[in-house]
């Protein structure tokens, strides 16, 4: 793990498109020191979660984060949580197309396609095996944050290029008059 300044990659460089390796060792001295400086720095970014990949490590762990801001006006409330190692074990047939930004595209927002409701399984920081389900945002997030660790980004689950704006846009149209997607 860098111990140096953590620094997102922007869409473009080769790093955010590898896949990642899972984590042998979670109780790993320099893996948690990693996970604690991961967790403070999406709280520093204002973001939703942020995967290693996105500060070009290639390990299989991300941080979500949930909490209504500026870009996410009706985001739930979650704690940062770790989920490191993560699978989704269920899908639920229902599928939901909304909107969708990244902190490695900044400034650029796509409407996704995701599951609505997913099982997922994954280990918790302290190494504990987690089994829950997450509905609505929160699997939104989930399934985002996951993409990443296979070298996926948001745009490339985007069914049209017309169905791409730029954040100010996004925020005009949107948020500020509620448009109705």
């Amino acid at each position: 793990m860098k111990k140096s300044a953590l620094e997102i990659l922007q869409l473009g460089h080769p790093h955010l498109r590898r896949t990642s390796h899972v984590i042998p060792d979670p109780s790993d001295v320099e893996f948690q020191d990693f996970t604690a400086r991961l967790v403070e720095f999406v709280r520093q970014q204002g973001g939703m979660g942020i995967a290693a990949p996105q500060v070009n490590v290639a390990s299989r762990m991300f941080i979500m984060s949930s909490h209504p801001n500026s870009r996410y006006p009706t985001a739930p409330i979650m704690d940062a949580t770790v989920v490191i190692n993560p699978e989704i074990t269920w899908t639920s047939p229902e599928i939901e197309k909304d909107w969708e930004g990244c902190l490695s595209l900044p400034g650029i927002r796509g409407l996704v396609s995701r599951h609505k409701k997913i099982k997922v399984s994954y280990l918790s920081a302290s190494g504990e095996q987690i089994e829950t389900e997450y509905t609505d945002f929160l699997a939104r997030i989930f399934q985002h944050e996951l993409d990443h660790l296979n070298g996926t980004v948001f745009l490339d689950r985007v069914d049209s290029t017309h169905e791409i704006m730029m954040e100010q846009e996004w925020q005009r149209r949107v948020i500020d008059n509620n448009e109705v997607d």
